[in-house]
Order: structure tokens, then sequence, then C-alpha cells
């Protein structure tokens, strides 16, 4: 069967949030979090422009295409702010339209956009995304087969998670397959590696509350490396939380106490 994927969830009530997955996921990959988070909030989880399931991008990609596609969602929600939170490029965006004033609080998980200038692993990093998203489309069609054992399971999730056992096949797959369909993955990649990141720090620092979440064990942006830039330049003075054995995706491998840690700061 080909699988399903939709432009956004939502769901719950209080007052809105907004999560934003990561770099090829799409918006499922906050399924494990959804029912604590929707018991405190109206939860909008939208794919990212170019994405599987979300909206298309129209021309070039620039610094702003996925933040523009995001507030848009934003407004047809009716949502003038919201907390957000984001997991890598989606804590990168959160953070983006945290600067334009979009964001009550905002939690950042592992977000992308943080080496220190000069450091040559951003690089490497990208050429693994690369790597990862071909060896995906390679995988798709034996999705079923390869997550049916815990061995292709430990596999599938070996750069997302420590924690693996409690993540269901069906979520891994449907995770795998919007990897290897995601339309943006070469031209953002290209985008980076071209202009690199950028981020209006002031901005943030005076409109709302950021919480930056990071697992010691994250295989794609590594701590404390991946984080330089934030902790030294952008946003030094956030609510700094490290997670000893957790890897990259803190939604998957620990959603119970990632929830709470979405939880506790957005109701400050």
């Amino acid at each position: 069967m080909a699988p399903i994927f939709t432009a956004s969830h939502r769901g719950g009530s209080g007052e809105p949030l907004v999560c934003l997955h990561g770099f090829t996921d799409t918006w499922r990959t906050w399924e494990l979090v959804l029912p604590a988070l929707e018991r405190h909030h109206d939860v909008l989880a939208p794919t990212l422009a170019g994405h599987a399931g979300g909206p298309p991008i129209d021309g070039q990609i620039t610094d702003a295409v996925l933040a523009d596609a995001v507030e848009r969602a934003m407004d047809a929600a009716g949502f003038e702010t919201a907390h957000l939170a984001g997991n890598s490029l989606g804590g990168y965006v959160a953070l983006q339209l945290a600067a334009r004033g979009r964001a009550r609080t905002v939690v950042a998980l592992a977000p992308a956009g943080g080496w220190a200038p000069g450091d040559d692993s951003c690089e490497d990093t990208l050429a693994v995304q690369a790597a990862l998203v071909e060896a995906a489309k390679t995988s798709a069609p034996h999705a079923e087969a390869i997550l049916a054992t815990p061995q292709g399971r430990r596999r599938a999730t070996l750069h997302i998670a420590t924690n693996f056992e409690h993540i269901p096949a069906e979520l891994l797959a449907h995770q795998l397959l919007g990897t290897a369909s995601c339309r943006a993955a070469v031209p953002l990649i290209e985008h980076a590696l071209r202009e690199g990141w950028s981020l209006d720090a002031e901005r943030i620092t005076s409109t709302c509350p950021v919480r930056i979440v990071w697992g010691t064990a994250d295989r794609l942006l590594p701590w404390p490396s991946a984080a330089a830039r934030y902790r030294d330049d952008w946003l030094p003075d956030a609510d700094w939380i490290e997670l000893d054995g957790v890897g990259h995706c803190p939604q998957l491998d620990i959603p119970l106490e990632t929830a709470q840690l979405i939880l506790g700061f957005t109701a400050r």
C-alpha cells in the first residue's frame, strides 16, 4: 500500500503550539508526544514545504522559504503567535519565526545551523544527510521487510534515537518513505552548502524565552560542537538542557520526557 502523506495535523485545546519536524521528516515525527501536548495545547504540526505531504516550493530556495510556509500555515490556523517546538531543521525554523515575532516561547531540540564559523563538520553532516536520503530511496521498496525485525529497526533509527524498541514499525516505515519522497532534500542541502546559516538572534532574545535541548548521543548534530554558535554567540542565555545518552530526535527517543520538557516551558 502506498504511504499517505498529509500537510498537517491539528488537535487538542489550549494555547496554540506549533511543532516543526526536522530535515526530510514529516509531521508524524511528533506522534508519540502529541497525546501529552494536546491535553494542554491546540497543537498544529505542519509538514515543512518541499517535504512529503507539505506544500511545494515554488521558485528558488531561500533562507526564508520554510519559515514563510509555516507562517502561512499559522495564519490559516488563526495563530497570530504560538508556542513553537522544533527539532533539527524545524528547530532552526522555529527560531527564525521567533525573530519575526511569531513565537511566545521556543523549545528547540538540537536545532540545525549551530556550527561555529569555519567548522568544516557542517559539510560532513550535509554529506551524511545526502547519503541517508539516497539510502532511503534504495530501501523504500523493502521498508516493511527491513522494519519487521529488531535489527532492521535498529539500523533505521541509528542516526535519530538511542532508544528505539518502543517506536512503532509503521511509524518508522512512514518516516523512511517520507525521507525517500522529500522533494526538496537536494536543493536544501545545496542551499545550505552555498549560503550557510544565519539568524537574527538579537530579535529572538527580545521577544520570547528559548529552551534548547540537546542529546549527548546525537549522531547527526554532535553535542557540543554542532551547538557552538548557539551557545557562544546567538543564544548563550537560553535555557540549556543536556539529555545524557539521548539521540538526535528526543521526541522519538524519550517521548514522555520530551513532552514534559516542552510543557514545562510553555507553562511559564
